[in-house]
């Protein structure tokens, strides 16, 4: 028998096991090299304008290359262990650590090059519908083109021949520390020594979680005043869930299972010893993995959410900065603008506003007492139009209503929606009663700052008028509505070519340029989102096939018991229903309160997107879950 005989022989007979990971590396290459030749198609900066898509690329495309490094270095971890009592056969048969290592080289290389081929093809067959979605995400009327980019080739193979390099080294360092008896105690030894926890650390877990949840819901609710007290916070949200989500599976898991055992009184079924036992042990030997995946699993769910939000809401966005569909600061522009309008035949309907900046003292309807609510308090400038300005407004004399109060302001500067306000003119005050508040947006942030807009009755309004005459007190806001909606966008191409900017704005631009923005980062992340999710599928995956195998004698006693394939097979979906699904809710939770806690600064939808969001990232991880569920079905039939 030559080697190269063995080598063959060997990799024929352990390709079955490595299906998944010539899948996820083949995944991985193809994801990474679609992903850079993104970074280097001149489509991209016309596409994303001054974001800039490649440059955004290239710097997630680094990220991508952490977490497929990690998520390879894992795997062969695991499957040197698995092959530890093989590499002992060969050392007891003659051969040397040398040589073994020259054994395991030559199949990594022919298996992980190989991927790598499959995986550049692959991912140069999909680039073209990879940038498609990018373009319909974006909404860029551009045509995709099929592209073979040599940088991203050269670039692929590079980044792909390093982490071959990490994991021949890992495996050669493994090789050498091992000696013959260890070899085959490696898959029958523990992998941590699990010690017994106090009652005291199982309950700091939950109350960890629990108070971690608390805080980010208080998080922007007027319950910290001072912005080191908001600092303090977030760094306490972000260490009680950590650690909380640790002490969980550490401990807290098996002290739950453990009072179902004991109400059970000990009695119990052959599918809850095999799932119930089985948890209570393997989750505190996985407690770090596990709070590592669910960690980061948060944070791809938090952050997708968050920018499908910002994607989601970019109309009601832009329609709460900008009321109209143009608006102006002047007459000059607006008239300019009008005339173009006119000449291309393009029906308008224009409104005119006169806001007057003044102050208010807003002491009386002041929620909560913190930093930039008394801030705001002392240099409280709103602009105030009148009744027959706001149109839909009923004020009555002596009343005022805010308009426009939606948003992160609402809860940076939470304020009751009735009491007293003071209006302060420069020789003469008035109090007012607050009647309500509306999110109707009457002025653009440019004149509101993005605080309310006060609307009071007509006669109060030239009152407080007629004392200020300065132009920086008054201004002007002309709000252009195209009457034909089909005609909004050649309005749109008149306003550019008039090269019309700040202060004037145009609604659908704002609407599109959080679009391009926020729809490049939600790609970006749905991208990195995606890999980790295949990877951390694939490692849960890998840790089951290893624990299938170690219990494999145990399915052969039970089957010689009389106990069936179905009888075995029920506890097994329990036990991947437990493995895979307390991480994933547990998961979905964190991500739930982050995004709660800070989601207005976003958009103005939370609901929708999110569940969106988690529902297809639970399709995505339970199907590792069912292929879990299948390879311990193989594992139970083969088992007698």
């Amino acid at each position: 028998m030559n080697l190269n005989y063995l080598i063959f022989r060997n990799l024929k007979k352990n390709i079955k096991n490595y299906y998944l990971y010539v899948f996820a590396l083949i995944f991985s290459v193809a994801l990474y090299f679609s992903f850079v030749t993104l970074q280097y198609d001149p489509a991209m900066d016309e596409a994303a304008g001054s974001v800039k898509g490649g440059a955004a690329i290239g710097a997630a495309s680094v990220l991508l290359v952490a977490i497929v490094a990690i998520f390879l270095l894992y795997a062969n971890t695991i499957f040197i262990k698995r092959r530890s009592k093989e590499i002992g056969l060969f050392q007891l048969i003659g051969l040397t650590k040398g040589r073994i290592f020259q054994i395991l080289s030559a199949e990594n290389l022919i298996l992980y090059f190989g991927s790598m081929v499959v995986g550049i093809a692959s991912g140069f067959a999909v680039s073209r519908l990879v940038l498609m979605i990018l373009f319909k995400i974006l909404q860029v009327d551009e045509i995709a083109k099929l592209r073979f980019s040599t940088e991203a080739l050269f670039q692929t193979i590079i980044v792909f021949a390093a982490i071959y390099l990490l994991i021949m080294i890992m495996n050669y360092l493994f090789i050498k520390r091992q000696s013959i008896l260890s070899l085959f105690r490696v898959t029958s030894s523990t992998q941590q020594r699990v010690q017994k926890m106090s009652v005291w650390e199982i309950i700091m877990g939950l109350l960890g979680l629990a108070l971690g949840y608390y805080v980010s819901s208080q998080l922007f609710g007027g319950k910290f005043t001072e912005m080191n007290q908001l600092m303090m916070a977030m760094l306490f949200i972000l260490a009680s869930v950590i650690i909380g989500t640790y002490l969980f599976y550490k401990g807290s898991v098996s002290f739950i299972f453990n009072l179902i055992r004991k109400n059970r009184k000990g009695y119990l079924s052959i599918s809850e010893v095999l799932s119930l036992s089985s948890i209570m042990f393997r989750m505190k030997s996985n407690a770090l993995l596990l709070t590592i995946i669910t960690t980061v699993s948060a944070l791809a769910i938090g952050l997708l959410s968050l920018s499908y939000i910002s994607y989601y809401s970019a109309d009601s966005t832009a329609k709460n900065s900008v009321p109209n569909d143009f608006s102006f600061a002047t007459a000059e522009t607006k008239n300019s603008f009008l005339a173009e309008l006119t000449n291309k035949q393009i029906a308008y309907k224009e409104t005119f506003r006169e806001p007057v900046m003044l102050k208010f003292d807003i002491s009386q309807i002041l929620i909560s007492d913190n930093m930039i609510s008394r801030d705001m308090n002392d240099n409280f400038i709103i602009p105030v139009i009148s009744e027959k300005q706001a149109g839909s407004a009923d004020v009555k004399p002596g009343e005022v209503r805010f308009a426009d109060y939606t948003g992160a302001i609402s809860s940076f500067l939470p304020l009751k929606d009735q009491g007293e306000v003071t209006l302060l003119g420069p020789t003469k005050s008035q109090t007012l009663q607050l009647t309500g508040m509306d999110e109707e947006t009457l002025l653009t942030f440019f004149y509101s700052g993005g605080l309310p807009v006060a609307v009071v009755d007509d006669t109060v309004y030239e009152d407080f008028r007629s004392e200020y005459s300065q132009e920086e007190y008054r201004s002007a806001y002309y709000g252009i509505d195209i009457t034909d909606r089909s005609e909004v966008s050649a309005a749109n191409e008149i306003f550019h070519e008039q090269g019309l900017d700040f202060p004037n704005f145009s609604q659908l631009d704002m609407k599109l340029s959080q679009i391009e923005s926020m729809g490049l980062i939600m790609f970006i992340v749905g991208f990195l989102g995606l890999t980790f999710l295949i990877t951390s599928g694939c490692i849960l995956y890998f840790k089951q096939m290893d624990e299938s195998e170690e219990e494999r004698p145990n399915y052969t006693i039970l089957r010689k018991l009389g106990f069936t394939q179905g009888n075995l097979l029920r506890g097994i979906q329990y036990k991947q229903l437990f493995n895979f699904g307390i991480p994933l809710m547990v998961g979905l939770c964190h991500s739930y309160f982050a995004v709660k806690s800070g989601w207005f600064f976003f958009g103005t939808e939370m609901l929708a997107p999110m569940i969106l969001v988690m529902v297809v990232y639970t399709v995505l991880y339970s199907i590792f879950g069912i292929l879990s569920v299948l390879y311990y079905k193989k594992v139970i039939k083969e088992s007698l």
